[in-house]
């Protein structure tokens, strides 16, 4: 059975390919500590034109509490007319 050419010369080439050079030598591995500059401690800095924009997690969970006791309630309520209903019906029928 023949091989595709491309086959033969991908193996060798990765048989004489030399092993790559280890980065952890050439680059130490935390780097150096440099202060920032100007134009990053700008970009750090809050920016008054985007607060609106901002999301604000205390009153999103507030506003998710709030609309979990008030589905609770619904439900509870429904479920206390179905009942009164359901023993109004049996009591006329007995």
């Amino acid at each position: 059975m023949a091989q595709p050419t491309f086959l033969s010369s991908l193996r060798s080439r990765l048989r004489t390919a030399p092993p790559p050079a280890p980065h952890h030598r050439l680059q130490p591995s935390r780097g150096y500590h440099v202060e920032l500059g100007a134009r990053e401690k700008a970009l750090l800095e809050e920016d008054v034109a985007l607060k609106r924009f901002k999301s604000y997690k205390n009153s999103v969970k507030q506003v998710s509490k709030i609309g979990n006791v008030l589905t609770l309630a619904v439900v509870l309520a429904c479920s206390y007319e179905v009942v009164v209903a359901t023993s109004t019906k049996l009591g006329k029928s007995l």
